[in-house]
């Protein structure tokens, strides 16, 4: 527990200093809030009046120190675009989101502990070379361009699945299938980015493993093989993925924000594709600082999980 809370109490300067950075990046880009929502309509006196409602018309360091002030209360302050409170507007995308994350990183997960076991197991075979080629061509390809190859080949050509969308327009009781239908194709193009690095790791893990003395030891005593590679082998070698899932949420969640523009999936990351083009702040900085303390908390879910899995580790009681 007091490790815990000193995660926690280490993950506010990190905060703050997020909030700082995202502050000042996003009031420095080109482009005019005010001009963008006032349209057709604009003059120099609508502009100054908007400016001065919004509070963009005073200095920088206020603005922040003002916004920082309502952050600490639990106010996200309201977006330019939905004229709603920022805290509603990403509560109704976070679930779209998670859902794929979440659901590309269990596939993600589940085929690289499979290819890199395999891998690590039947080193240097034709089937080692072949994964590791394929792994370095997704490694390589950006997450946009791998999405629009994946809308072409399954989705136009092939129909297989849906080209974007979260459920069919066309049904009056979209139902779980449904979701579930829309879901598939994002979460697998997300997962084939994520595949490609963690199976690496999981073959060399395996690898490892293989030629430590406790396995030379269970295969002395007569253990069947596929006991051991499950109870000894693997349940050790997953211990890097553990910490590789912590460290790869951000990329994630970057990786959703292209892929969700391209398959018009309504979650943050569309959102957050949306809220730049009108240089909606409140949005932007909002998600910003989510995506942040999610990152903290899935590295100390990580780190509660590796004394989960591994028991000699018990640092979550010091």
């Amino acid at each position: 527990m007091n490790y815990i809370v000193k995660r926690i109490l280490q993950a506010i300067p990190a905060l703050l200093g997020i909030s700082i950075m995202s502050f000042v990046l996003l009031h420095i880009v080109p482009g005019d809030p005010v001009r963008i929502m006032l349209g057709d309509h604009y003059t120099a006196a609508r502009a100054a009046a908007l400016s001065e409602q919004l509070g963009l018309n005073k200095p920088l360091w206020q603005q922040y120190f003002l916004w920082l002030g309502h952050l600490c209360q639990g106010n996200l302050g309201f977006s330019y675009e939905f004229g709603k409170p920022v805290t509603g507007v990403i509560l109704n995308a976070m679930p779209t989101t998670l859902s794929l994350v979440l659901f590309a990183t269990l596939l993600a997960q589940l085929f690289a502990i499979i290819l890199g076991t395999i891998q690590a197991y039947f080193e240097n075979s034709i089937f080692d070379h072949v994964v590791t080629v394929v792994n370095y061509f997704f490694y390589s390809m950006p997450a946009y361009w791998l999405g629009i190859i994946m809308v072409i080949v399954f989705a136009i050509d092939l129909k297989w699945f849906p080209a974007g969308g979260i459920i069919n327009n066309q049904d009056p009781n979209p139902g779980f299938l449904d979701r579930l239908h829309h879901l598939i194709l994002p979460s697998i193009t997300l997962a084939l980015i994520s595949l490609a690095g963690w199976s690496r790791y999981m073959r060399s893990s395996v690898r490892d493993t293989l030629l430590l003395d406790y396995v030379r030891t269970a295969r002395a005593k007569g253990l069947r093989e596929r006991r051991v590679v499950f109870r000894h082998v693997i349940r050790n070698s997953v211990l890097p993925q553990i910490t590789l899932f912590g460290v790869s949420f951000p990329g994630l969640f970057a990786g959703a924000l292209f892929l969700e523009e391209i398959f018009n999936y309504p979650g943050m990351g569309l959102l957050y594709w949306n809220a730049t083009n009108v240089r909606d702040y409140p949005i932007l900085l909002g998600v910003t600082m989510l995506l942040g303390a999610l990152t903290i908390i899935g590295n100390l879910i990580a780190d509660i999980l590796y004394s989960v899995v591994d028991p000699r580790i018990s640092y979550l009681s010091s």
